[in-house]
């Protein structure tokens, strides 16, 4: 594949933190608080105001590579895209995870759904969707690891990034965190062979985020793999033909192979790259149409042209607009292109008077 046919210019960036203002129809926990007891919960000044809070934290603490949208009609969901750390069978990839904020939020930790598509690529991550973390009280840990009212949803996201997907995933098995130094043969083997099968299922999983992107994220979904193209492709090579172990370096004499490559491993690497080099390639076009979308959105849509969202949960908010907050909250961004921009005019500075005194009160 060539990569360098993919467009390089780029329409819009992909901000780290956005709001939307209609929530996803694919978000896991979309039929969640919707009894007339959590909007009422919800709709709380207190609740409001640590939410508002949550936000501003993640509008100015997100790294580089994570992105998160919450949504103005249901300040109780949130979306999060963390990509894979380098150096980890994870490298390239992108991991998304659907959070629900309970409606006694703080009380108890937000719901986190990480989306396998059918794979386990973490002892911490199960096929179901289901995270293990003690940071939201899924997992036992000491008392200072678990959740409590001051805890964060920047803590959790930076913590499954950092703790989950890690370079030696194996040892997250419970029980075998002690062995992860450890220089038996035997554990450095079955840490490898892990890695082996993680960074295939992943690559499966990514196959499928390429031709199925998560509402709200597919131009972050076709910048990064358009930009990520080449690099993909070479590292599935390397393995292939033994010049480097999963997530880790190549060496630097070309076509020399200092590692076993078993053969069933060969394999799927040989129909990973084949399978990505079709995939890609069909994101060269859709790079392309989002370009010439993104076009007639400008020409249509300028910027900030987004009407006024009513209240949190419904439209039954009775308070004035009069004390609607005006000033914006600092984003980071990256050069992903995106067709689907977050509503920047509108988050915080055009949400009702409900929204604007819980902020007003912590800015």
């Amino acid at each position: 594949m060539d990569s360098g046919n993919i467009p390089e210019n780029n329409m819009f960036q992909f901000d780290n933190f956005g709001s939307i203002q209609a929530e996803p129809t694919d978000h896991y926990y979309l039929n969640s608080n919707n009894s007339d007891t959590a909007k009422k919960c919800l709709n709380k000044h207190n609740t409001l105001s640590t939410i508002m809070k949550e936000w501003k934290i993640l509008s100015k603490n997100l790294p580089d590579s994570i992105y998160v949208r919450v949504y103005e009609s249901r300040i109780d969901l949130l979306r999060a895209a963390i990509l894979g750390p380098a150096g980890t069978p994870y490298h390239d990839g992108i991991f998304f995870f659907d959070i629900l904020l309970p409606y006694d939020y703080p009380k108890q930790p937000p719901k986190v759904y990480y989306h396998s598509h059918g794979y386990h690529i973490n002892p911490n991550l199960y096929k179901t969707g289901y995270v293990c973390l003690s940071l939201i009280n899924t997992w036992s840990g000491e008392k200072n690891e678990m959740w409590t009212k001051k805890s964060t949803l920047l803590q959790i996201l930076v913590s499954i990034q950092g703790l989950i997907l890690n370079e030696r995933p194996y040892f997250n098995e419970p029980g075998f965190g002690d062995l992860r130094n450890s220089t038996d043969s035997e554990w450095i083997n079955r840490s490898i062979r892990y890695n082996e099968a993680t960074f295939v299922f992943s690559c499966k999983a990514m196959l499928h985020v390429i031709r199925n992107p998560p509402q709200n994220f597919e131009g972050l979904v076709v910048g990064h793999f358009r930009d990520r193209a080449a690099s993909i492709l070479a590292a599935i090579k390397d393995y292939q033909e033994g010049r480097a172990l999963i997530g880790q370096l190549p060496n630097t004499n070309e076509g020399e192979s200092s590692f076993e490559v078993l053969p069933q491993l060969k394999a799927d690497l040989t129909s990973l790259h084949s399978d990505f080099e079709n995939a890609l390639s069909d994101l060269n076009s859709e790079a392309i149409n989002m370009n010439i979308s993104a076009e007639s959105v400008i020409e249509e849509l300028p910027i900030g042209s987004s009407s006024t969202t009513n209240s949190a949960m419904n439209n039954n908010s009775k308070e004035s607009t009069e004390s609607v907050v005006k000033k914006e909250l600092p984003i980071k961004s990256s050069s992903i292109s995106s067709n689907s921009k977050p509503n920047k005019k509108g988050f915080l500075g055009k949400l009702v008077s409900k929204f604007g005194k819980c902020y007003s009160s912590i800015n």
